[in-house]
C-alpha cells in the first residue's frame, strides 16, 4: 500500500484514512472488530475516531467508538500495526466541550483509557473554540506531546483565517503546530475548501484528511431518487444533494466508472486523491466488500481529462 506523509509530522499513512464514526453506530462491536481485522489485512491501517462518537445514538454519551477500538486492540495486541487518530472539543453527553486546558487534559486521559493505549498518533481539535485563547489550547497540546501521549496535532472544521492565526501563534511561541486539517471536502462540497483552506494547506505543507469523502454515501450512486432514501440511516440527508447538479455529478461518475471498470465510489475517492492539496480522504465501510472497494479506490489513478470532466460536472 502506498504511504503518504501527513504534513510535516513524520507520520506516514495509506491513501485512505478509515472513518471510525461507524463503530458503535452502524456497526456493533463484533462487526467493528471484523472490519478492523480486515483493514489491517489490506493495509488501510490509519483509523480516525473522536471522543464524541457516537453521542448522537440514543442512550450513548460519547466514547463508544474509542471503546470498541480499545477492546479490539486489547484482544489483538497489535497497537503497533495501526495509526490511531482521535479528536476533542465537541459537546459530550455530560455537556462538556471546548478546547480549554482543563478539558483537553481530562479528555485525553479518558480517550487513552477507552482506546487501551498510552498514546495517539494524531490528536485533533474537533472544532474551533472561540472562547479559549489559541495560546492556551496549543500550549496544552504541546504538553501532551512532551508527555508522550500524543505524536502530532491537527485541526478539524477550522476556517482558513482561524487556521492561519493558529499557525502564527505556534510559530511566534515556538509551539507544535497543527500538522493536519480535517475539513469537509468532496465532489458535492467544494467551495469553502477550495477558496481558502486548500491553498493555505498547500502553502504551509499541512496534511489534509478530509471527511465525508463520499458525501455521506451520495457519491456511491445508491441514492438516485427519493425512493432510495430508506437504504440507510444516512438516507434522510440525501435530499440536499439530489439536485440537478447532483445528477450531473452522478452521470459524470458513471461515465468514468464505466470507462475504467470501476465503481462511482472508487472514482469519487480517486478524484480527491488527484487533488494536490489532499493527503488521504476519510471514508467508512460497513462490510468487507466495501473495504475492498476502498482498496481499489486507493490505487485508481485518474487522467487529467477525467479529473477535468468531474470538475466541470461538480462546479
Amino acid at each position: 500500500m502506498e504511504q503518504r506523509q501527513l504534513g510535516r509530522s513524520g507520520i506516514a499513512v495509506p491513501p485512505i484514512v478509515f472513518g471510525g464514526n461507524i463503530f458503535g453506530w452502524t456497526a456493533d462491536e463484533a462487526a467493528s472488530h471484523r472490519l478492523l481485522d480486515r483493514l489491517v489485512e489490506v493495509g488501510l491501517n490509519a483509523i480516525d475516531t473522536a471522543d464524541v462518537y457516537s453521542y448522537w445514538v440514543p442512550g450513548h454519551q460519547g466514547g463508544e467508538s474509542e471503546a470498541i477500538i480499545g477492546s479490539w486492540l486489547a484482544k489483538r495486541g497489535n497497537r503497533d500495526k495501526v495509526k490511531i487518530f482521535t479528536k476533542v472539543g465537541m459537546r459530550m453527553g455530560n455537556g462538556r466541550s471546548g478546547l480549554s486546558r482543563a478539558w483537553i487534559e481530562e479528555e485525553i486521559d479518558a480517550s487513552l483509557k477507552r482506546l487501551n493505549t498510552d498514546h495517539v498518533d494524531l490528536y485533533q481539535a474537533h472544532k474551533d473554540d472561540p472562547d479559549t485563547p489559541l495560546e492556551e489550547t496549543l500550549e496544552t497540546f504541546a504538553r501532551l506531546i512532551k508527555a508522550g501521549k500524543v505524536r502530532a496535532i491537527g485541526a478539524s472544521n477550522y476556517s482558513a483565517p482561524r487556521l492561519a492565526e493558529a499557525l502564527a501563534v505556534s510559530a511566534k511561541l515556538g509551539l507544535p503546530r497543527y500538522e493536519t486539517l480535517q475539513p469537509l471536502y468532496n465532489l458535492m462540497d467544494r467551495a469553502e475548501f477550495e477558496a481558502g483552506l486548500g491553498p493555505l494547506c498547500e502553502k504551509e505543507q499541512i496534511g489534509v484528511i478530509n471527511y465525508y469523502a463520499l458525501a455521506s454515501g451520495f457519491l456511491s450512486g445508491k441514492y438516485r431518487s427519493e425512493a432510495d432514501f430508506g437504504k440507510s440511516k444516512r438516507g434522510a440527508g440525501m435530499a440536499k444533494y439530489l439536485t440537478p447538479r447532483g445528477h450531473k455529478v452522478l452521470d459524470a461518475l458513471d461515465a468514468v466508472a464505466r470507462a475504467r471498470g470501476a465503481t462511482p465510489a472508487q472514482v469519487a475517492v480517486a478524484w480527491l486523491l488527484a487533488k494536490p492539496a489532499v493527503t488521504a480522504p476519510i471514508a467508512s465501510a460497513t462490510s468487507e466488500a466495501q473495504i475492498d472497494d476502498l482498496v481499489k479506490a486507493a490505487s485508481l489513478k485518474l487522467g487529467a481529462a477525467e479529473v477535468a470532466a468531474l470538475d466541470a460536472a461538480s462546479a
